[in-house]
């Protein structure tokens, strides 16, 4: 650990309960915000593509409570 974490760290331990959360959850964002950069725009095109075949009659939907109920049996 470097000296300046080191220090960085020992003040964060200062802080209260709630700071330290605050702070946890910033942190955490941050790492979610640079890993997921080019997630969203992956995730935008895929469901453009699903809601394409859906409409063009390629794919089919299912009722999510027959889903769930084929689930539920198999693994009950």
């Amino acid at each position: 650990m470097s000296s300046l974490l080191q220090e960085i760290a020992a003040k964060a331990h200062k802080l209260s309960i709630k700071e330290r959360a605050e702070l946890a959850h910033e942190l955490i964002a941050g790492l979610n915000h640079a890993a997921d950069s080019g997630i969203e725009t992956a995730w935008d095109a895929e469901i453009e593509r699903r809601v394409r075949e859906i409409k063009s009659g390629k794919a089919k939907g299912r009722p999510a409570e027959d889903i769930l109920a084929e689930i539920r049996a198999k693994y009950s």
